[in-house]
């Protein structure tokens, strides 16, 4: 029990040498190491299963899982161990502030995978519908590409089958009418093969005749349009049997599922915000802990600690800077002070030297020829 405090303590990035002198605070973080390394854990199944649906292989989401659960809790220990109680509540959470910000957002990372592995039956269903989708809208693709050949090969037989059935109601009209005109029951109203007959039945007769030439001709080109139409609808369905249907259940898929869901069901929805509220309330636990507390004895001495440390450096730096303000002062005066002396004894020198030179030319004779001064 005390080795599993002893590893609590160490999630929650405790000093223990610090704790030592606070008992008290003992069960405080052992509680916030507790979270925090529960959290990593979670971290750890959220992204396994997420990578299990991207790799599908149960080794690789296994060490990519624990790879991205120890970061997340590294990171959750960091954010706590960094944080500390000033005893004045709103620099306290002014600091908090990026620290609650980056937690609402890895709660957010890690609660969405947990979410789709909850609602796996749901998002099942729903990949099938939308599978069915996607095949359709491949086969519809690939209808539509032969549409205008196939509509095009329809209307051209639709126009030849209509001048075939239009000659044909010619025809079977003029046939009635030259029969009613033999015997009495239409055209003269007299039974008789008289002239009028004769008309009717070369009028039946040459529409036989146009209705067979129209066959002859129409025929044979409404077998080749049936035909080609038979063709392309064949390779309308090779291609559609040819379609790669690949299972439609990548992340990105179930992530889209999940959505669909959450926007027809509320119940859904709801379960969906509760989730990821929990899980944003167990990021931010350790946080929210340090924030509403008073400070505790640890956070006393640990100030202490850093005081004692903040002033030592504080006089070494300030020693430091004041033997350097020094050195440079010294050197400086000291050095202007032997320049000016230079300076003054060097004047001095010249001005003897020109004493000198100026008495050896008083006692020389002076002599009135050019050029003779100095010779």
């Amino acid at each position: 029990m005390k080795s599993l405090q002893q590893f609590f303590l160490f999630c929650s990035g405790v000093d223990h040498s610090i704790l030592e002198k606070c008992p008290t605070d003992r069960n405080k973080y052992t509680g916030i190491g507790a979270t925090i390394f529960f959290t990593g854990v979670l971290a750890f199944f959220s992204s396994g299963y997420a990578l299990y649906t991207v790799f599908d292989s149960w080794w690789a989401s296994v060490a990519f899982g624990l790879v991205w659960g120890l970061m997340i809790f590294n990171l959750d220990r960091y954010i706590v161990m960094s944080m500390k109680s000033y005893g004045k509540w709103w620099r306290d959470w002014l600091v908090a502030l990026p620290r609650l910000a980056l937690a609402v957002l890895l709660a957010l990372v890690i609660s969405k995978p947990l979410e789709m592995k909850i609602f796996e039956k749901e998002i099942r269903a729903e990949l099938v519908s939308m599978e069915q989708e996607v095949f359709k809208q491949q086969e519809d693709r690939v209808r539509t590409r032969y549409a205008v050949q196939i509509g095009e090969q329809r209307a051209q037989l639709a126009a030849l089958k209509t001048e075939i059935t239009t000659k044909t109601a010619t025809r079977d009209a003029l046939a009635l009418q030259a029969v009613q005109e033999a015997d009495g029951t239409g055209g003269s109203g007299k039974r008789n093969l008289g002239p009028i007959y004769r008309a009717k039945k070369a009028d039946a007769d040459n529409a036989q005749a146009e209705l067979d030439k129209t066959l002859a001709t129409n025929q044979p080109l409404i077998l080749e349009k049936e035909q080609t139409i038979k063709t392309l609808e064949t390779s309308v369905q090779s291609e559609i049997a040819g379609l790669q249907r690949s299972r439609y259940d990548g992340l990105a898929a179930r992530m889209e599922a999940l959505g669909r869901l959450t926007a027809t069901s509320k119940a859904i929805l709801f379960a969906s915000l509760f989730i990821t509220l929990l899980f944003i309330a167990i990021e931010t636990a350790p946080i929210m802990v340090k924030l509403i507390s008073y400070r505790s004895p640890y956070d006393y001495v640990l100030h202490e600690h850093e005081h004692v440390f903040e002033m030592s450096n504080l006089e070494k730096t300030t020693l430091l800077s004041n033997t350097v303000k020094n050195k440079l002062r010294f050197d400086t005066e000291t050095g202007v002070h032997l320049v000016t002396s230079r300076i003054a004894a060097e004047k001095a020198l010249i001005d003897h030297k020109l004493k000198e030179k100026l008495e050896s030319l008083k006692n020389r004779p002076y002599d009135w020829k050019i050029g003779s001064v100095g010779e």
